[in-house]
């Protein structure tokens, strides 16, 4: 499977996007907001493409972002992180319940009072698996658009909402350590290089988010196995999480404001209850095992794994815990996402026949 690279002919708006990506995360560090390069970028890039302007990720470019993003958690996962394990299955368990909780409440929500059909209510209310969502949808199940629209919401706000709750939540409680020696550019070539590969891999045995996942177990088997133990660069840190704000910004390119009007209310209500509903289920968690609640919490969070393993990353968490988590929820999801829709058609098919006999 090729590494595309093209990122071709629309240099100006790939350029444009890049600077307003830094520029919105240049500004909200200055403000001294938790994670700001990443927050401060997702929010700029967004609200330009809201505004129409030729804002742009191009597939190479967000293969790139990918492999950076998998390289800089492996390089932040903690050398004790297997002690960890221990904990799992509590957190593990938490999860999914969660995900039941989350599916149930904003599916209900969605029909009931936005009188959404049952198939834009429900997929629009799985926490993740976007791509598997709009393969389904495209099948003719629900309101594509809606559901994107209302999707998108959830991964920007989320990425918002943590380093915002950094400032009132107890979110703060691992420092992010000062490295003293950082890896040489031969050394990152290499990595680098080990990390495209793995993540050709993932991405041929169809492992969700396979880039992002292949890089980041080459840089943790590499890092756990002794064959480096400094950090990334700074300034690398700092483009990887700038390419990850446009990222999600650009995900919002194409949508009109009326669409987005349409379907903002109710994605804003759901994005909600599920942040309560993994607030609490993280802070009972943190009750039962000996973690800080914001890594629990990122690793509860149904973001997208690039967005929350970066934020793992700018507040100083074990990012092997969180991603680890993330990959079980898609797992889970892989199985559930069938498994409602299949229950709303069997539904759909039981109104309707009652529907004509009468």
């Amino acid at each position: 499977m090729p590494f595309p690279l093209n990122i071709r002919s629309d240099v100006p708006a790939v350029l444009l996007t890049l600077v307003i990506s830094a520029a919105g995360g240049g500004l909200a560090m200055l403000l001294g907001l938790p994670a700001g390069w990443l927050m401060g970028g997702a929010l700029a890039v967004t609200i330009t493409a809201m505004l129409g302007a030729p804002v742009t990720m191009p597939e190479g470019l967000r293969n790139v972002a990918f492999v950076l993003i998998g390289m800089s958690m492996g390089a932040s996962v903690a050398p004790d992180s297997l002690r960890l394990l221990g904990s799992w299955p509590i957190s593990l368990t938490a999860l999914a319940i969660e995900l039941v909780i989350i599916i149930a409440t904003t599916g209900w929500m969605l029909t009931k009072i936005f009188k959404l059909d049952a198939g834009t209510a429900y997929l629009s209310s799985f926490p993740g698996h976007l791509s598997f969502v709009m393969g389904i949808a495209a099948t003719g199940v629900g309101n594509a658009r809606q559901i994107v629209i209302i999707q998108v919401i959830r991964i920007l706000m989320l990425t918002i909402a943590v380093p915002i709750g950094a400032v009132f939540l107890p979110i703060d409680h691992f420092a992010t350590q000062a490295a003293s020696a950082f890896l040489n550019p031969l050394q990152l070539l290499v990595l680098a290089a080990g990390c495209v590969v793995m993540g050709l891999v993932f991405m041929g045995l169809k492992v969700p988010a396979g880039m992002v996942l292949g890089a980041m177990a080459m840089a943790t088997a590499a890092k756990l196995g002794g064959l480096y133990t400094q950090a990334m660069p700074v300034p690398l840190v700092i483009c990887t999480f700038v390419l990850t704000g446009a990222l999600i910004g650009s995900r919002f390119v194409g949508i009109t404001r009326r669409e987005f009007m349409a379907a903002a209310t109710g994605g804003l209500i759901a994005t909600a209850m599920t942040v309560s509903i993994v607030t609490m289920v993280a802070l009972v968690v943190t009750q039962l095992v000996d973690m800080p609640f914001g890594q629990i919490w990122l690793a509860l969070s149904p973001g997208a794994l690039e967005g929350m393993g970066a934020l793992g990353i700018a507040l100083g968490y074990d990012t092997a815990f969180i991603a680890a988590h993330h990959v079980i929820r898609l797992l889970m999801l892989s199985f559930a996402i069938p498994a409602v829709v299949m229950l709303i058609r069997w539904q759909e098919k039981r109104t309707q026949g009652s529907h004509n006999l009468r």
